[in-house]
């Protein structure tokens, strides 16, 4: 660890968090560093004491769970394991939407800052959350990009989505200040394609990162380039996956291109961080002393073998909780255990994160994430398919809410057009609805192209 880091991790982090802006985050890091050496055992037993105290606050002041566990006849003191607690029902972004003010807890609801998911699975998503959790949630994901090597203070480039909309100076100004304290450099990947792919290895070999954080697919198609042109860029110490599920042919790809061991990670925005891997790199531990993450069958239910669609609880979040949220993904648990040492259960893989890459005439690949990214802010849109069937084409299906307009429909032909130029067409077309596929999700962003 060096200089800077040392002073970083004591002095400045502790200060910008709980002088600054008066979080509790390094006491949250310090409790869950400590619980994650805690044997298999403890962390359920500690999972479910946080979950029954969940349960008991969400029965007394969420009424859309009073009212839903009424009607089924359940009641907090019936859960005694958790094969009771998957007597409750679900809850899915239907529900959130339709009963959005009665999901808030009635004596938290003037407090709660709100954030809106990114809609990988095509419904963008706005949800609120209480300061404890979000604090609690940045301590989680310091923890487990801390197991990839991504310490606090440690030089990091993020190969990752860039601003959308026009930000003002002083908002520029204070990201510049806020990355360069923090030992950060940004690259938007949304900007990528064949023509340009030297000048994100020129920074790279200019800023020299321990760690370089990614999402997959332009991890992977940066590490294409360098191995077919032979280019070597300054080696980090670990380079971390984010958005999508890291294959292993991916992986190879990626280790093979930056000389670095790479790390799969799993999460989304309603939760920040689900599950990482460590050194060791056998699974991806779920943090378990924070969430509830469940694979469930077609009817709900644990599913036999640990492979089934995730449902996840925050056990922290008391001003909008979500209770057994089914988010779209498909996950399997692991049956081992790892070398580590750590109580935390590990998923074997995340299943069903894949978002296809738009292509153009002009060399640009855009990773799926662009769309989910870009329009999770438009006013009034209420769901979006993407589809790719020529290079020259793109067709964005749109279910319209209330709030969408002419300046909805501008914002996205402007920032498409930011990114595209005019290599490519998009047309914009109102639709009634977007069919499911046949495990019934919605996919975001489909190609059709040949491979």
């Amino acid at each position: 660890m060096n200089l800077y880091e040392t002073a970083f991790r004591r002095i400045v982090w502790p200060a910008y968090e709980g002088g600054l802006r008066r979080r509790d985050t390094p006491t949250y890091m310090r409790r869950y560093e400590r619980d994650q050496w805690l044997a298999p055992e403890e962390v359920q037993a500690l999972q479910f004491q946080r979950l029954k105290r969940l349960l008991d606050w969400c029965y007394r002041e969420v009424p859309y769970y009073r009212r839903r566990w009424d009607a089924l006849g359940i009641v907090p003191r019936d859960i005694r394991d958790m094969d009771d607690y998957a007597r409750l029902p679900v809850l899915t972004k239907a529900d959130i939407r339709d009963n959005a003010d009665e999901i808030k807890a009635t004596p938290l609801k003037a407090s709660l800052g709100y954030k809106a998911t990114g809609g990988s699975t095509g419904e963008p998503l706005r949800f609120g959350f209480t300061r404890e959790s979000n604090d609690r949630r940045v301590a989680v994901m310091w923890r487990g990009y801390g197991w990839a090597g991504s310490r606090m203070g440690r030089r990091t480039l993020f190969l990752w989505g860039g601003a959308v909309g026009n930000p003002s100076a002083m908002h520029r100004l204070k990201d510049r200040v806020y990355n360069a304290v923090f030992a950060r450099k940004l690259l938007d990947s949304f900007h990528m394609n064949e023509s340009n792919m030297a000048g994100y290895a020129d920074a790279i070999d200019a800023y020299r990162p321990e760690v370089v954080v990614g999402y997959v697919g332009p991890l992977v198609r940066l590490a294409e380039w360098l191995l077919a042109n032979n280019r070597q860029v300054a080696r980090p110490v670990s380079v971390i996956g984010a958005a999508e599920a890291l294959h292993p042919f991916q992986r190879d790809l990626i280790e093979r291109a930056f000389g670095a061991p790479a790390y799969n990670t799993y999460g989304c925005r309603e939760f920040m961080l689900i599950a990482s891997e460590c050194e060791h790199r056998q699974g991806l531990h779920v943090n378990a002393d924070h969430l509830v993450v469940e694979t469930l069958d077609h009817e709900g239910m644990p599913a036999v073998g640990g492979s089934g669609e995730v449902a996840i609880t925050d056990l922290f979040n008391y001003g909008m909780p979500f209770i057994r949220y089914v988010n779209g993904d498909m996950a399997t648990y692991a049956t081992s255990t790892c070398a580590c040492g750590r109580g935390l259960p590990m998923l074997a893989s995340v299943d069903g994160r894949k978002l296809d890459a738009i292509r153009t005439p002009a060399g640009h690949i855009l990773p799926g994430e662009f769309f989910p990214h870009m329009l999770k802010d438009v006013p009034g849109l209420a769901r979006f398919q993407l589809v790719q069937r020529r290079l020259d084409r793109l067709d964005l299906s749109i279910v319209r809410g209330r709030g969408f307009d002419d300046a909805s429909l501008d914002y996205i032909r402007r920032e498409v057009g930011k990114v595209l130029g005019d290599s490519a067409e998009l047309h914009c077309h109102f639709v009634d609805d977007i069919p499911l596929t046949r495990s019934g999700k919605l996919r975001v962003t489909v190609s059709e192209l040949a491979s």
